[in-house]
């Protein structure tokens, strides 16, 4: 997970930013409480407030509202990154630990979100459209990982380096949407920080 542009979650313009909102916000919801097969476009519509016809016009249907969904919190995402990369300090270590703690942010590791998530990494081998959403945060993840650690690794290193912590960071990503208590992220972050310094080989 890592890095979007900014993204119109619209496919029409015209929706009032706060009626967009409260529809994410309820497929959100209805994910986390029914999953992601229950959560129909009627039972989405019932907790927002609309009709089942808005949803039609503005997302074409249940799978254009779950591509929006999947865009606001990639956009979240991003956001979390670029803010924790602004407070830390410029060295690849001190970067790198802030795009691991962006990656387990509360936003990334609530409930809902979390469900989210895994039902959009699930779907993405049978929909092209959530397809290229994954793949192009797969890529941004990867990519800025292995540009910090080849600030002071090789080529090759790097991108050993880059595809350990990605792995890394995927996996106790996955593992945490799996459990039923909430995740601690203080764990993965420290495991992921050691690994970065052992890369880097800081003592």
């Amino acid at each position: 997970m890592i890095f979007i542009s900014q993204v119109d979650l619209m496919p029409k313009v015209g929706m009032q930013p706060i009626r967009r909102q409260q529809l994410i916000d309820a497929t959100l919801s209805a994910i986390n409480e029914l999953g992601f097969t229950e959560a129909s476009i009627s039972q989405i519509a019932q907790r927002a407030g609309v009709s089942t016809g808005i949803i039609s016009h503005y997302f074409q249907g249940k799978h254009g509202l779950i591509e929006a969904t999947m865009r606001y919190l990639l956009q979240q995402l991003g956001d979390a990154i670029s803010a924790s990369l602004n407070a830390a300090e410029n060295t690849p270590e001190q970067r790198l630990i802030a795009i691991v703690c962006a990656n387990f942010s509360a936003e990334q590791t609530d409930k809902a979100a979390m469900k989210t998530w895994l039902a959009f990494w699930a779907n993405s081998m049978h929909q092209p459209d959530l397809h290229r959403l994954q793949q192009v945060n797969h890529y941004r993840l990867h990519s800025n990982i292995k540009h910090e650690f080849a600030k002071q690794l090789d080529r090759e290193q790097a991108e050993r380096a880059a595809q350990g912590l990605a792995a890394l960071i995927d996996g106790f990503w996955l593992r945490g949407s799996l459990m039923t208590t909430d995740l601690d992220a203080d764990l993965p972050i420290q495991i992921c920080a050691d690994y970065i310094r052992q890369q880097l080989n800081i003592h």
